[in-house]
Formats: structure tokens, C-alpha cells, sequence
């Protein structure tokens, strides 16, 4: 049972967590918040955009301000498997030689995977069981990462030079993916400034505890959904699929494969999640509304017409949001 004061404690710390980052950050208020309910959810979370935007330096801020291990994988096409998730090693004891595991950078509690897409689909999948099931498998030996854990995931826009597409399987363990827009001109103007007076970036302090993280998944999971927005829920994942009788015409014409099971659970998480940043005490339809995209948009396959046509998955998104009625 959640106590109303471990919920107002839970609901100060994730303020606090927020006004460290936006100490560092400037503006991404939407990317900020895509990162926090993944956080809250056991979710991963995908961030895409071009480089200089700042999506390393909002991960980076996020491990200082709770104060837990931080890694960092660079992406490349030589990366290979074993320089992510770490191998056995032969060392000698006593005259004895003996295999001894040495981690990779996955063993942490946020792990910053960056240009996740300049990898070789072989090595991006070496993320695929941490992503999952928060364990790591090497030879016979599996190991237990330490919660809370959250990979999050830069990666470039996949016109750019020198980039692999996602694994289907791999993109449906992220939870949320947030587009980190070019910043405005006040936003920029700022930007400079930060970066260019007086001692530049300075990332916060610890404001948070990995107790903290936990108390708070708790409290979300415990938000009260209406079976009225659950099935509303169901009815917009299904209207992903082409086959399906909520569908669209244009997802009909132009949807190879819809969304998953994770989508739907990604949504009923993320709206509890939404609802709780947001101070209220169940899950409305503006929180449905605010993860609506994050969720679904990484998890639409679209056929070779939809290809060839260059539609965007984006307006199909919107269609399905304007055909299915809340009730």
C-alpha cells in the first residue's frame, strides 16, 4: 500500500530531479520528460537528432543529479559485442590459471549508448537482454544488473552517412522515442551563454538516491487508470494495424506491421508516469495524448508502397489519433 506521504516525496524528488537538469539544459522541456517517465516506467528511451544538439549532455546531467554509475558506449562500426557487455579473461592465481569476468560498460546504472545506429546490427543487438530483462549473459554465466538501469540511446537521423537502421526487435524495447529538436533563438542565445561565461557547464549534484527511483516506480504503478482509458488505449494501438478494423485508410494503405503489446503497455506506463509529473492523482486523457507519439512512433513498419511514397509515419500517427474516439 502507498502512503499519500511517500507519494508527496516521491512527487518533490522527481521536481528537484527536473530543476537539476534544466540548471544544465536548455529548454527540451518534452525530451526532458520522455527521459524522466522512461526512468520511471523501467523503460529505455530513444533520442534522435542530429549531433550538437545535446542529447549526451542531458544524459550525463541526468546520472550526476541522481548520483548513480554512469557509462558511456561509443558507437562504431568496429564496436563489436563483447566491448559492450564484457568477456572472460584468463588470470593467474596461486599457479592457477582461471577465468575471471571482466564487465563492459553495460554494467552501470544508466548507460549512455551513443549513435547507437553507426554499429553493426550484430553489436546493437548485444544490448537487446540488458534492455529487457536488466540481466547479461556471457558463455553460461548470467548476471544481474543492479536496478535502478536505464539505457538510453542517441542516435542520428538515418539519412545521415554511415548508419545501420535499428533491429526491429531492439527498437521495441525502447520505451519512448523523442525527436531532440534544433533549438530556438532565445534558446540558442542562451545556449552560448552558458557554455561561454564564467566556468561554462557545471553538472549538478546528487538531488536524488536510487531508493528514491524505486519509491517513485511504485508509486506510479499504483496510479488508477478507468477501464473507460484502458480500452481507449487498446483500441489506438490496434488502429496501428492494417488489418485491423479500427484502422484508417491510409494505415490500411500504407502499414506493413503496427505496433506491439509493448506499445500498449508503453502507454498505459507512460500515461500513469505523465500523470504523476504532472501532480494529479490518476491517469487523464491529456496523459494518454502526451505519450501517444513517443510510444508509437519507433513501432510502425511501414510496406514497401508506404517506402517508396515517402510517407511519414507521423501523419499516420495523426490519423489514427483523429479516427479512434475516446469512447
Amino acid at each position: 500500500m502507498i502512503t499519500d506521504t511517500e507519494i508527496d516525496d516521491a512527487y518533490a524528488t522527481f521536481e528537484r530531479l527536473r530543476e537539476a537538469i534544466e540548471t544544465v539544459m536548455v529548454g527540451h522541456e518534452r525530451v526532458i520528460r520522455a527521459v524522466l517517465i522512461s526512468l520511471l516506467c523501467r523503460g529505455n528511451v530513444l533520442l534522435e537528432g542530429v549531433p550538437g544538439l545535446g542529447k549526451t549532455l542531458l544524459v550525463r546531467t541526468l546520472a550526476a543529479a541522481l548520483g548513480l554509475r554512469f557509462s558511456r558506449i561509443q558507437f562504431t562500426p568496429d564496436l563489436m559485442p563483447a566491448d559492450i557487455v564484457g568477456t572472460d579473461i584468463i588470470t593467474e592465481e596461486d599457479g592457477h590459471r582461471r577465468f575471471r569476468f571482466a564487465p563492459g560498460p553495460i554494467f552501470a546504472n544508466i548507460v549512455l549508448a551513443d549513435e547507437v545506429n553507426r554499429a553493426t546490427p550484430k553489436t546493437q543487438s548485444a544490448l537487446l537482454e540488458a534492455m529487457e530483462e536488466r540481466t547479461v549473459t556471457v558463455g553460461s554465466n548470467t548476471y544481474e544488473l543492479e536496478e535502478p538501469y536505464i539505457v538510453l540511446a542517441t542516435q542520428n537521423p538515418i539519412e545521415m552517412e554511415g548508419t545501420y537502421p535499428l533491429p526491429e526487435a531492439q527498437v521495441d524495447r525502447f520505451l519512448l522515442k523523442a525527436s531532440v529538436p534544433f533549438p530556438g533563438l532565445h534558446d540558442l542565445i542562451e545556449i552560448t551563454t552558458r557554455n561561454t561565461d564564467g566556468e561554462g557547464i557545471v553538472l549538478p549534484g546528487s538531488v536524488a538516491s536510487a531508493a528514491d527511483v524505486l519509491t517513485a516506480r511504485r508509486v506510479v504503478r499504483a496510479i488508477p487508470l478507468a477501464a473507460g482509458l484502458r480500452d481507449y488505449i487498446a483500441r489506438l494501438v490496434l488502429a496501428t494495424h492494417p488489418e485491423s478494423e479500427y484502422a484508417p485508410g491510409r494505415v490500411r494503405e500504407y502499414v506493413e506491421y503496427g505496433a506491439s503489446p509493448r506499445a500498449a503497455i508503453a502507454m498505459v506506463m507512460g500515461a500513469k508516469a505523465h500523470a504523476f509529473l504532472s501532480g494529479e492523482p490518476n491517469v487523464r486523457p491529456e496523459d494518454i495524448e502526451a505519450v501517444f507519439h513517443p510510444a508509437l512512433l519507433h513501432r510502425i513498419i511501414l510496406n514497401f508502397r508506404g517506402e517508396a511514397e515517402g510517407v511519414r509515419i507521423p501523419d499516420l500517427l495523426a490519423d489514427v489519433w483523429e479516427g479512434v474516439p475516446i469512447v
